[in-house]
């Protein structure tokens, strides 16, 4: 019988990621005090990568507003404001914030931890709509590592 596989220390911090995120987006304040906030707390980086936490969440709060764009663009059925949850937009910054500026983390592994977390946080079936404006942001983004041939192991 299969056990369920322990998520891994960046998984957890992704996750603790998009749980920043969303505080954030609700309660906007300093990224320095939420982070400290999240360290304050350490059942919330139990386990976690706490390096990639603070090295992405650092990044992040520094790019957030120029990435959003390019998701909104990206985004064709939906409106931003109205129509994409609180949940759905923090795991797209988080995913367009890697797939951008984090070339060492491949992008295929990208969408599949942001539909992993949509699955873990977000509504039913969320995790079309998050796969769909991934693509687009990486066929932008990542068309080089898209096109180039697969290495066989």
């Amino acid at each position: 019988m299969n056990e369920p596989r322990t998520p891994s220390r960046r998984r957890l911090a992704r996750m603790a990621l998009v749980q920043a995120l969303y505080q954030w987006q609700l309660n906007p304040t300093s990224c320095q005090e939420l982070a400290e906030q999240f360290h304050g707390e350490p059942e919330r980086l139990q386990a976690a990568d706490v390096a990639f936490f603070d090295r992405v969440w650092t990044a992040l709060c520094e790019q957030v507003d120029a990435l959003d764009p390019a998701i909104i663009e990206a985004i064709s059925d939906r409106r931003w404001e109205d129509e994409v949850n609180e949940i759905e937009r923090a795991i797209l910054r988080l995913a367009a914030f890697e797939l951008h500026s984090a070339p060492d983390t491949p992008y295929r592994v990208v969408i599949n931890e942001a539909i992993e977390l949509d699955k873990a946080f977000g509504a039913d079936q969320g995790h079309r709509f998050i796969n769909g404006v991934l693509d687009q942001l990486a066929r932008r983004w990542r068309a080089v590592e898209l096109h180039s041939p697969k290495v066989e192991s």
